[in-house]
This record gives C-alpha cells, sequence and structure tokens, in this order.
C-alpha cells in the first residue's frame, strides 16, 4: 500500500490509498465517522485507471484518521484471538 496526501488544511484531509480496494476503506471510513469527523467518505474513480482516495472533515482530520487506524488495528487483533481461540491453537 502507497500512501499520498493529497490534500491537507485544518479541517479536511484527503488521500490516496494505491492498492487498496473498497474493504479497507470503507472500514476507515464508518470509523473516522464513530472517531468524531464530522463527515468521512472515499472514492474510487475508475477501478483500473485510478487510486482510491479517503477524505476526512473535522476538527482535527489526521488525529481522527490515527485514531480510526488504531482501533482496526486493535480489533483484528481481537479477532485473531477470538479465531485462534475457537480453533483450538
Amino acid at each position: 500500500m502507497n500512501v499520498k496526501v493529497l490534500e491537507k488544511s485544518k479541517d479536511k484531509l484527503k488521500i490516496e490509498m494505491a492498492g487498496e480496494c473498497h474493504t479497507l476503506l470503507n472500514l476507515l471510513r464508518e470509523k473516522a465517522w464513530k472517531e468524531g469527523a464530522e463527515q468521512s467518505s472515499y472514492m474510487i474513480r475508475h477501478p483500473y485507471l485510478s487510486q482510491p482516495e479517503i477524505t476526512i472533515f473535522g476538527s482535527n482530520p489526521k488525529k481522527t484518521l490515527i485514531d480510526s487506524a488504531t482501533v482496526i488495528e486493535a480489533e483484528a487483533k481481537r479477532f485473531s484471538l477470538e479465531f485462534k481461540r475457537a480453533l483450538g491453537k
């Protein structure tokens, strides 16, 4: 994954996430909303010719995105532990 900041201001952060798809972007968008973003959205202009972008609006969009990624990481770790436990590993 290559991450490139396309636009950054006090209340807006727009990032290109090369090589990613709807799965991660939709998850980040949803978590950003729950972490206090005033608005969060993503777009993939063309599935073959463009890279996906996520945009977050709020009082501190950088912190919101970092907090969202931290929550996702913690949830993935909990899932992994529970999955291994369920399989008896």
